[in-house]
């Protein structure tokens, strides 16, 4: 492409170092979910990621523009902020996984930042990539306590993204993130070893009865016990022995019936789980974890995809236990919350597969209206959406 003339000289250089890319190219995701989630939770950017949240988001989703924090070779590791400009900013690849290498996509803030090692701002016509001249954006690098660019810190949008406060307030983020990088160093470098994580996990959803899994072994449960240990689980804080019956049987007289199954309990237990402790006044389960918590803790960090993707069904479907109709309740309530309020077009997608979204018309709304409106899919949405309408137009007095 030729370089047009007027261009500020950082941005001529920018240019002509993008001579080989391709200015109709659109950046596509070139990793995957699983390696995404683990650069959000680890490492420099996982010790970045709930600063800048707490910092910016609410700033930019107020001001119509995204959020994005890459990694040190230009790989945007998280995007976020009004939903708008999202679901603008995924028509030109600028989405989780997408390379925005300056030698790979072109001038861009984000990819210009990291070259150079310095704030820039990036105005519309002078990105390289012809996808992105409707956008502006302004980028700072992110460093460790060494010195070292670990990232780069990204606000994208209309001309919002380059207005004049915007810089000061990347920085002083950039910067708080910074002083959170050298303290996490030093603590590691200072603290005891953390505790072990549990050894053994419970399944729970998707199965009318409970699997417990120690490292290569697998112990199926019986319902009963599944349900004890669902309920349990559910509640860290521990149960009195009246409202576990309750929460098991329906029945606060249950309790005899209910110190028995305990007693059994505890023998399968000791038997294939040593590190769980089921102790009692309160009754509470240590030392277990479950598949809802794992996809409950994705779904919190904004792993909506991945936490779609685990949920392979709800709660003990088969148990009739107050408790555990409680705890299918709440999990599906939670993937429903989160997917409506920030959920992008891959998630609820995801969502609208399972059961419970495909029965949910206020979600396949929402996946409607995340759609481009060409998009192939819309179609078969519209056909779901009006066949729940007139399964409730029977149903009707």
């Amino acid at each position: 492409m030729r370089e047009p003339s007027g261009l500020r000289p950082l941005v001529a250089a920018s240019w002509r170092r993008s001579a080989r890319v391709d200015p109709e190219t659109v950046p596509t995701p070139s990793i995957g979910e699983d390696e995404l989630d683990a650069l959000r939770r680890a490492g420099p950017l996982g010790t970045a990621l709930p600063v800048v949240r707490r910092l910016l988001l609410d700033d930019v989703r107020s001001a119509g523009c995204v959020v994005a924090l890459a990694d040190a070779s230009g790989r945007l590791v998280w995007v976020d902020g009004a939903r708008s400009a999202r679901r603008a900013a995924e028509g030109m690849g600028f989405v989780p996984g997408a390379d925005w290498a300056e030698e790979r996509a072109g001038t861009s803030a984000p990819g210009t930042a990291l070259r150079l090692g310095r704030a820039v701002q990036i105005h519309a016509e002078e990105h390289y990539a012809t996808a992105v001249k409707g956008f502006s954006c302004t980028a700072v690098p992110l460093r460790d306590a060494a010195g070292t660019v670990v990232g780069a810190l990204d606000i994208t949008g209309d001309d919002r993204a380059v207005e004049r406060h915007t810089l000061p307030l990347l920085t002083a983020t950039a910067a708080a993130a910074e002083a959170e990088l050298a303290l996490a160093a030093l603590s590691a470098r200072t603290a005891r070893r953390p505790a072990a994580a549990p050894s053994a996990e419970l399944t729970l959803l998707g199965s009318d009865t409970a699997t417990l899994h120690v490292g290569s072994r697998s112990v199926a449960l019986s319902e009963r016990h599944s349900e004890i240990l669902a309920v349990l689980a559910a509640n860290p804080q521990g149960l009195a022995a009246a409202d576990l019956a309750v929460a098991v049987y329906g029945d606060p007289r249950a309790v005899q019936t209910l110190r028995a199954e305990v007693v059994r309990l505890r023998r399968v237990l000791a038997d294939h789980a040593l590190d769980a402790r089921l102790t009692s006044r309160p009754y509470r389960l240590e030392g277990i974890r479950t598949d809802v918590e794992t996809v409950l803790t994705a779904l919190d960090r904004g792993a909506r995809l991945q936490a779609v993707d685990r949920y392979t069904g709800p709660v003990l479907p088969g148990s009739a236990s107050p408790g555990v109709d409680d705890l299918r309740d709440r999990v599906r309530s939670r993937f429903r919350e989160s997917l409506l309020q920030d959920g992008g077009v891959d998630a609820l997608q995801a969502w609208a597969r399972t059961a419970d979204g495909a029965a949910d018309e206020q979600v396949l709304r929402a996946l409607l209206a995340a759609l481009p409106r060409r998009s192939p899919r819309r179609a078969g949405v519209v056909a779901a959406i009006e066949a729940i309408e007139a399964i409730e137009a029977i149903e009707r007095p």
